[in-house]
Parts: structure tokens; sequence; C-alpha cells
């Protein structure tokens, strides 16, 4: 802080003197006091000191790569870097209406799911309203309430799944938006579709209930429904998904949602006018059109994803039944044999998995299903961890 000067007058006698008069002078912008509140976005560890290869199962992406086609589609568009993309997304809008039977008009796009997240509460939250999520939801819905200058509220989960009852009992007249990841970010539970409907059918209708499918393509299970039909059917439901997770398409960043016209309409008045690089646009066209490629990965998940839950288990380690790409490993509280130990025993053999104490589970270990090795060499190594473990206690 520096000292200002000023120029004060004497009495009558019109002498003036220059004084140094030290004064406090807010610096800057003042930043909305929500901001303050909000833990950045960290996500899942990447890079390892020394050199070797590294198997990362540490942020849920696909093992297979994206599809042949979409990275074709990727490069050819690199012949238009020059141009602006298309504004309104309206080739993959097309694309996506036509693979889902929807109408197109009623989809938004944007930079992953993550920004429609964002557009959502920017345009229905504001100082004084609540937004709801569970106890271990995703880590962007708190971001996006306090971003927008709401209050979050949580509410518990029973056996690390969303409970109806639990959520119903946070609604207020204050609640603007209701958040549920089906399946969940790192939990891997779901909540079949009749209680999605039990717990929309209970929500005011001025609150917004937006159903998160990140992980939707994935999930085998007859009672569950991404939230296709309650868009189409009720007038305050949105469904988001990714291009992320089934379509390895997580560096091209494109997302969508499924909205009521008139939402739709309010994204629209607020986003980006280039939100969607055309490249991200093109991959993604292509990526729904290569099903086969879809199935495969979809094959390969369901195939790993029990084998490991089996493997995890027969070596005494507490495992969700998860329908995602992904498992929640939770690991004893016991010196030797804790989550972090192992994560840096795992580290050391050049492995990375997702720790979660930003999640509120602080013995747990998230771990994508990797390819057929990858999978192989982790259980090996767990294997070897809780053995150590064991022999030194």
């Amino acid at each position: 802080m520096n000292p200002m000067r000023f120029c004060l007058k004497e009495g009558n006698s019109g002498k003036s003197r220059f004084e140094e008069i030290t004064v406090t002078v807010a610096q800057g912008p003042q930043v909305r006091p929500g901001v303050l509140t909000i833990d950045p976005y960290v996500p899942g560890t990447s890079q390892l000191p020394g050199t070797g290869p590294i198997i990362k199962l540490s942020s849920n992406e696909t093992p297979h790569g994206s599809s042949p086609k979409a990275r074709q589609a990727y490069r050819q568009a690199a012949d238009k870097l020059d141009r602006y993309p298309d504004g309104s997304s309206t080739v993959l809008r097309n694309a996506i209406g036509a693979r889902f039977g929807l109408n197109p008009d009623r989809i938004v796009c944007g930079c992953g799911s993550d920004e429609i997240l964002h557009l959502l509460s920017q345009a229905y939250l504001g100082p004084g309203d609540e937004a709801i999520f569970t106890e271990h939801g995703f880590l962007v819905y708190r971001i996006v309430t306090l971003a927008a200058g709401a209050t979050p509220v949580i509410a518990p989960e029973t056996n690390f799944r969303a409970d109806v009852d639990a959520i119903l009992a946070k609604v207020t007249p204050s609640t603007r938006i209701v958040f549920v990841a089906n399946p969940n970010n790192p939990t891997g539970t779901y909540l079949g579709i009749d209680e999605i409907r039990r717990l929309h059918g209970a929500l005011p209708s001025n609150v917004l209930l937006v159903l998160d499918a990140a992980y939707a393509e994935y999930v085998k299970r007859n009672d569950y429904e991404a939230g296709i039909e309650l868009v189409a059917t009720t007038p305050n439901t949105v469904m988001t998904r990714t291009f992320s997770k089934i379509h390895g398409l997580a560096g091209a960043r494109v997302g969508w949602a499924y909205c009521p016209a008139e939402i739709s309409q309010m994204l629209n008045r607020i986003r980006g006018p280039f939100n969607v690089t055309g490249a991200g646009m093109a991959a993604a066209v292509a990526a729904l059109e290569d099903r086969t490629y879809e199935s495969q990965s979809v094959a390969h998940n369901a195939e790993w994803l029990p084998w490991l839950e089996q493997e995890m288990k027969a070596l005494g380690l507490d495992v969700t039944d998860s329908v995602g790409n992904f498992l929640l490993i939770r690991f004893p509280d016991t010196p030797g044999r804790r989550a972090a130990e192992a994560d840096a025993f795992l580290q050391s053999r050049r492995i990375i998995l997702r720790r979660l104490e930003n999640y509120g589970i602080p013995d747990g270990l998230r771990m994508t299903v990797g390819l057929a090795d990858e999978n192989r060499t982790v259980v090996s190594a767990l294997k070897d961890f809780v053995n150590g473990a064991a022999a030194d206690a």
C-alpha cells in the first residue's frame, strides 16, 4: 500500500502545505464472497516422476481411446482451423437427435457436460437460492452452485447410494436445482427409474431436476433409464451427457443436454456463441456413427468390471457394486493398509488410481477399468500390497 499526498490549506492565510497521509484503499476488483469458498477442481493425477510407462486409471477414460473414425474426422477438421465453428452446433445436434430420437431444438451442446452444468446454474441459481446434491456427488455441482452465488446443500447417501428420501428432506422454499449423477461418480451406484420418478414427483414444480448421465452407455440394468423420457414429458427435468467417456473424446471437450424447450432457449441465451470447437463437433458426429466401436467398449467393460470386483473382494477389500466403468475400492483403517499407503505403493509400481479425500472418502481409491493387461497388473500389485502389509503386521 502506497502513501498518498494531499494539499492542505491552513486557515484563512491561503498558505498550502503538502502532507503525506497513509490511507487504506481497496486494491483491485472485489470478488463475490461465494467464489472465495470454492475449492478448485483437481483432476486425477496423470504424471509420475521418473521414466517408464505409466498405467493411468485415475480419470474414468476409456482404455481403448477414441474411435478411428472420430480421430480421422478430427484430423480433417484441422483444414478449417481458420474458420469459426457452427455456433449452433447444428450438425451435431441433428446427429444426436437422430441417434436417440430427440428433437434437435431441445438439445444444447457445450464444452463438455461441465459447461452445461455451469450454464444451468447461471440461468437458474442466484444469491439466496439453494442447490441439492448428494454427499459423494460429482465435485463440479458444488463449484457451479457457489459460482452462481447460491448455497450448496448436501443430502446424505445410504451405503454410497443416493437416497431419495434424504434428498427430499433437504428441499426448502429456496431450493431451485437438484443434481443427481446417475450413475454416480465416484461410487458407481445408481437409482432405478422408479426412484427417479418418485424423486421428481415429490419436487415442487419450480425445482429443476438435473440428471447427469455421463456414464449411461455402460449401464445394462433393466431398471435404469438415463432420463430421456422424463425430460420429454416434464417441464423441469434436464439430462446431461458427455462424449468424454464411452466415446473417448475427453480431450475434445464435447457434452450435451436434452431439455424442455423453454430451458434450451434460456441456455442458448447465455452460452458462448462458439462454445464447441469445429474439430470436437466433427469427432463427436463420427463417434456417434461408429456403433461397432462403442459396442466393443461396452462389451469390454461388461467383461472386466465384474472380474475386477471379484478379484478385489478376494483380496479382502471392500468394493461397491458399480454400473459405470470404474470401481470404488475401500481400504481398512489399519496402519500399513490404508488407502493413502496403497496409493503410494501403486505409484511406486507406476500405477495411478484416484485418491478420494476431496469426495469425502479418505479410505477409498477409484479405479477405472483398463485394458486386460492393465487390470491384471493392478490386481497383482494390490495383492503384493495386501500380502506385504499382512506380513508386516
